[in-house]
């Protein structure tokens, strides 16, 4: 993988650049897509600082860094993006300090700009309860209305990932004990529960849809597509907004959106912040605690609507 060139860089910078990526695929495991979001930007602050007369990394310096925010600033980049970079940033100037390219980490004095955070709309129990129930009843249309019963189900029990769930195989699902082992970003591991209606759908889906379905080479794949190999992202995401399209008033969410539902429901009814941490996957708390902003908002409306003296 190559990250996007506009300007050739010094053969100091192209080889560093080329470890780094080795780094960031191999020993952190990160995910292709996230790589190449790495190495797009940290290309871009070299070619920063090779305008700057900057040619080998032991040059960088905290001027160089904020130099080069400044620019994206002037560009008009969002808050989002910028954070992103900054990060993007101190990562790199991390990496370079622990394996003697530079002396000092001259990123770890970088800040970023506080992204606005904005609440992601989620479906209410209503809606939700609505696109489970309209979807279970085109079960009997074939195999791919079983199994789109069966990831509704699961995205909403479990609140994964897209990309997750596309990934799962038939033996990461164990009915026994109710828990499916999902490997979510880094290849991180852990194990997720599920309710009854998410067994029941997920059985229905393995006796009479998956074996209408499967073909050669499809392996141990959970889900399948129309052609009977491994289900795409894409699908999903197309089927996700296509079911959701038949909910009266409900947003217009993808899979991402049913994972952000899944989480404020659970706080709603009573979890705990580090138990949806844990089952989220999030890294940090502070991405967790975006959801209890979610459920807070809704509790203020409610009480407007409600309370006589609101």
């Amino acid at each position: 993988m190559e990250p996007q060139v506009t300007e050739e860089l010094p053969e100091q910078f192209s080889r560093v650049l080329a470890d780094y990526e080795r780094h960031l695929a191999s020993e952190r495991n990160l995910a292709p897509l996230t790589v190449r979001a790495y190495l797009t930007d940290i290309h871009g602050l070299l070619e920063h600082a090779q305008r700057l007369g900057i040619t080998e990394v032991a040059a960088l310096d905290l001027r160089a860094l904020r130099s080069w925010l400044a620019l994206q600033t002037t560009k008009g980049r969002a808050r989002t993006t910028l954070a992103r970079r900054a990060t993007a940033a101190r990562v790199f100037t991390a990496w370079l300090a622990r394996t003697d390219r530079i002396r000092v980490d001259v990123g770890s004095s970088l800040g970023s700009p506080k992204a606005h955070r904005t609440l992601p709309p989620v479906l209410d129990e209503r809606e939700a309860r609505t696109l489970l129930d309209a979807a279970a009843a085109h079960a009997d249309e074939g195999p791919v209305a079983v199994r789109d019963v069966a990831i509704l189900e699961l995205l909403y029990a479990t609140g994964i990932r897209v990309g997750e769930l596309a990934a799962l195989d038939v033996d990461d699902v164990d009915f026994e004990r109710h828990v499916v082992r999902v490997f979510g970003k880094g290849r991180k591991e852990r194990v997720v529960p599920f309710g009854q209606p998410a067994a029941q759908a997920l059985l229905s889906w393995l006796r009479h849809g998956r074996p209408a379905l499967i073909v050669d080479g499809a392996g141990g794949a959970l889900f399948l597509g129309t052609r009977g190999r491994r289900i795409d992202q894409r699908a999903v995401r197309t089927m996700v907004h296509r079911r959701l399209a038949d909910v009266p008033g409900a947003p217009d969410l993808g899979p991402h959106g049913l994972r952000h539902t899944a989480a404020t429901h659970l706080l709603e009814g009573g979890a705990d912040l580090r138990s949806v941490q844990e089952m989220l996957g999030h890294a940090s708390l502070a991405t967790t605690q975006l959801y209890t902003h979610v459920s807070t908002d809704r509790l203020r409306r409610a009480y407007r609507q409600a309370h006589p003296r609101a």
